[in-house]
C-alpha cells in the first residue's frame, strides 16, 4: 500500500509519545500567543500592519523557538494540525491496514479520538470504533 507517512504509531506508542511532548505542545500554545500580541502573523511570517518581520529583519525569537518545537515534533513522526488549540495527529495503521489518525487536542487525557485523514477534526470518532 501507499501511505502519505513513513511513520505510524500504535495507540500506546501515541500516548507515551504524548505524554513525552505535552510540555512541547504547551510552550508551542504560549509562543503563538505571545507572537499573536505582538502582531505577528505566524502563517505569513510578518507583522500585521508592517513591513518585513521587523527593522532587522530577524524573525521574534519566540518565532525562532516555534519553529524548533515544530521541527522537532515533525521529525518525530507528530502532526501539529492547531498550533492555538494545541491539536496534533498521530499516524496510524488501522488493523485493515486504513491510514487514519489519533487525534488530540490540549487539555484531553489519554487518546480518545481518531479519524480518517479526509474527514479531519470534525469526523472524530471514538477510539473504541478504532
Amino acid at each position: 500500500m501507499n501511505y502519505q507517512h513513513t511513520i505510524h504509531f500504535t495507540l500506546e506508542e501515541a500516548n507515551d509519545k504524548l505524554d513525552n511532548i505535552k510540555a512541547d505542545i504547551e510552550e508551542m500554545m504560549n509562543l503563538k500567543r505571545k507572537l499573536d500580541q505582538k502582531g505577528f502573523d505566524v502563517y505569513s511570517h510578518s507583522y500585521l500592519g508592517g513591513s518585513g518581520p521587523n527593522g532587522q529583519g530577524a524573525f521574534p525569537e519566540e518565532m525562532e523557538g516555534l519553529i524548533n518545537i515544530l521541527r522537532r515534533l515533525n521529525d518525530d513522526g507528530v502532526i501539529v494540525k492547531g498550533i492555538d488549540r494545541g491539536l496534533v495527529d498521530f499516524p496510524h495503521l488501522r488493523n485493515n491496514g486504513e491510514e487514519v489518525y489519533l487525534c488530540w487536542k490540549y487539555g484531553e487525557g489519554d487518546i480518545n479520538w481518531w479519524h480518517t485523514i479526509p474527514d479531519g477534526f470534525s469526523g472524530r470518532r471514538n477510539i473504541s470504533e478504532l
